[in-house]
């Protein structure tokens, strides 16, 4: 009954999951089958294997239906898919679409399957295989995206249980304040106690970092005739470089009189006695002393004098300050705790992204936007809501046909005390209560929205100072089982449509009717074969998100041969590239959708077929808009990297005075206006017609037109 591939802790595991839903304590199962109770530890552990028979005792002993399923489940030879894991909430599911696979398996290496059976057969199991693995993954996370300084770090930590109550308040083990706290992108995991891991930056990277720092004491002229703020060294990470290089400034003091007595800067002292800039970077870096950083985790236990999330709090907060004399610079920081949003046989872990500061349109964010796994909440205050950084994710997802977006998002407003009740109703009277302006405030959220065709978005409305955690608990409960629900009805739909074409695999007059629609779509496919002429250039995505970034963002990309994690030149050239995919073919893919609803009217019996086309037409499509996206990232990324003459030149700009953004600019615009770079997007455009060929040539694959 015990298959080879189930190892001893994964059956141990199941048996005290079993056990305790069944209300039984240890001591109990093993004196009803005269046990003792270290015997039956050891078996929970993984240290004792068991025979079948002393299994069957085991599970008739717990007495469950579910323990009768694991005998079942127990049995099951897995051929296809991957064993899911035996406690796995979708096993029957997962058990039904691997016998449906096997059978479409077997049924295609029978010799008289005509070619195009054959490859319905193979496009089937495929498409069993990849929406089934969605499903057997059961990590998930909960992405929190939104502006600097509208607290959604304080919601998180208000959700997560990271808040410490005495008698100073609530206080959240996340820094939090007016924006501009957090150093790098912070996940929240689940673990085996409370602990603290970080990715390090890389030399280089920290080097330019400090270069960015040094920007602020020499050629200051520049900065001062730019006249912004920005995201060239963010607060954050100039706060850290300090405190790892002993350049705090002193806390002023007051005279006699009561007036602040101005301390000096040892950050500037030391950049007016530094011979020149170069000088200024190598003596912080060496101060910084990044040998000895070299330290990625700590980790609390019951020796520490402070409480658990204490700990965690005053830790994290040094190394976000880089005050923790044995850590570097982090790229990313992960925070481990014992347990986090509670969902049955789901692991779920949180992400509290970099503060959007200028402009939303970042590779980390759009990256959680796509993926399956992730439920993205897109967070914004009360009266701004939904506000124009989110509405610009929404926009641009849709420009590159991300229709993700559709089921793995939902809008968090993060209100504070008192705003919604500043609400007016229909007739100019103030509302109620905080509910009815929430109800209001829902309403306008979902009437902006509808431009992007998502007026249903889900929303929920958080103040993390009054509300209970519960609420905004349920919502990301709602969100990610919606996810998971999306994975289901996907995988049900698609094993439905095979059972059809297994029981019509056999009826010739079927077949015949398949025939005749296989003709009817050939025919579309031959007037569509060429998708017409590609409009638009590659880099004016690029250029239009460099207008919109600080020209100290503009300066760190540049110093960084365009990859800075504000402005990423090869993520604003991918995106670039795919949206030109998407409105050159976006028109044909929904014609052919169209086609195939007119032809099951013609075809009623060809419907299953005419589906399975439409399926096809839409992965494929979403799989040609990805490779083009992907190779404009890595054809440009490769050039960009070795174009030395490029920026040189945009870095001689930087010290000149006003206008530096514009000169960069006009440096990249020149450079992709040369004929190299044409053929770039010469083999992009080819690129796109030789995958939308192939695409229509997969489609007609599966329509019998004469082979046999």
């Amino acid at each position: 009954m015990v298959s080879d591939e189930i190892i001893p802790s994964q059956l141990g595991h199941r048996l005290s999951q079993l056990r305790e839903q069944a209300g039984m304590k240890q001591a109990e199962l093993a004196r009803s089958i005269t046990w003792s109770p270290a015997v039956l530890s050891r078996v929970e552990t993984g240290e004792r294997a068991i025979s079948d028979e002393e299994l069957q005792t085991l599970l008739t002993a717990i007495g469950t239906s579910e323990a009768g399923e694991l005998a079942e489940v127990l049995k099951r030879e897995w051929v296809v898919l991957p064993r899911p894991a035996l406690d796995h909430p979708d096993q029957r599911l997962l058990w039904e679409a691997e016998k449906r696979a096997l059978e479409l398996e077997e049924l295609a290496i029978e010799p008289q399957a005509h070619l195009a059976f054959r490859t319905r057969l193979g496009e089937y199991v495929a498409e069993i295989r990849h929406l089934a693995g969605l499903l057997i993954r059961r990590e998930h996370q909960v992405a929190f995206i939104g502006a600097i300084g509208i607290g959604k770090s304080t919601a998180i930590c208000r959700v997560a249980g990271l808040e410490i109550e005495d008698r100073a308040g609530r206080r959240t083990v996340l820094e939090t304040g007016a924006g501009g706290t957090t150093l790098c992108e912070v996940h929240i995991k689940v673990g085996p106690g409370y602990g603290i891991l970080i990715q390090p930056r890389t030399d280089d990277e920290i080097r330019a970092d400090v270069e960015d720092f040094a920007d602020l004491f020499f050629q200051t002229e520049q900065l001062a005739d730019v006249g912004e703020q920005g995201e060239g060294v963010s607060r954050e990470l100039a706060r850290a470089i300090r405190s790892m290089a002993g350049l705090v400034r002193p806390k002023a003091t007051k005279g006699p009189d009561g007036k602040r007595i101005k301390t000096a800067d040892p950050a500037k002292v030391l950049a007016d006695e530094s011979p020149g800039r170069r000088d200024f970077v190598v003596e912080v870096l060496t101060r910084m002393g990044l040998p000895r950083r070299d330290r990625h985790d700590e980790w609390w236990d019951a020796s520490k004098s402070e409480s658990p999330l204490e700990w965690l709090k005053s830790t994290f907060e040094n190394i976000n300050n880089g005050r923790h004399p044995d850590f570097s610079l982090p790229a990313r920081i992960e925070l481990i705790v014992p347990k986090l949003l509670q969902l049955a046989e789901l692991t779920v872990s949180m992400v509290d992204t970099r503060g959007i500061d200028r402009s939303g349109a970042r590779a980390d964010l759009e990256a959680q936007l796509e993926n399956p796994h992730t439920v993205s909440i897109l967070c914004s205050g009360f009266n701004a809501a939904p506000d124009q950084y989110v509405q610009d994710l929404l926009r641009r997802a849709r420009e590159i046909n991300n229709s993700q977006i559709d089921s793995h998002c939902g809008i968090l407003v993060l209100p504070r005390p008192r705003e919604a009740l500043a609400v007016k109703d229909e007739s100019g009277m103030l509302v109620e209560s905080s509910e009815d302006g929430y109800e209001i405030k829902a309403d306008q959220v979902g009437m902006a929205l509808t431009q992007y065709k998502l007026a249903e978005m889900p929303v929920c409305f958080f103040n993390a100072l009054e509300d209970e955690p519960a609420k905004l608990q349920e919502f990301l409960h709602d969100r990610i089982l919606a996810t998971r629900a999306t994975f289901q009805r996907q995988l049900r739909d698609v094993l439905d449509r095979a059972q059809t074409l297994l029981d019509n695999a056999e009826q010739e007059q079927v077949r015949e009717v398949q025939r005749a629609a296989g003709l009817y779509v050939a025919t579309w496919i031959e007037e569509h074969s060429n998708p017409g002429r590609v409009r638009g250039r590659v880099h004016e995505a690029l250029l239009t998100e460099m207008g919109r970034a600080y020209a100290s963002s503009v300066h760190a990309a540049v110093r960084r041969y365009g990859e800075w994690q504000s402005l990423s030149y090869s993520h604003h050239l991918g995106f670039g590239a795919r949206k030109i995919a998407v409105e050159a073919l976006q028109g044909l893919v929904m014609a052919f959708a169209d086609y195939c609803r007119t032809a099951c009217k013609v075809h009623p019996p060809a419907e299953e077929l005419l589906s399975q086309a439409g399926r096809l037409m839409t992965s494929g499509y979403e799989d040609l808009l990805r490779k083009i996206q992907q190779a404009s990232v890595n054809l440009y990324r490769a050039q960009l990297q070795q174009e030395s003459a490029l920026w040189s030149a945009c870095l001689s700009e930087w010290g000149r005075g006003s206008g530096y953004r514009d000169r960069v600019m006009d440096h990249t615009r020149t450079w992709f206006e040369d004929q190299d770079r044409h053929e770039i997007e010469d083999r992009l455009e080819m690129m796109l017609r030789v995958e939308w060929d192939a695409l229509l040539r997969r489609i007609k694959s599966i329509f019998e037109l004469g082979d046999s």
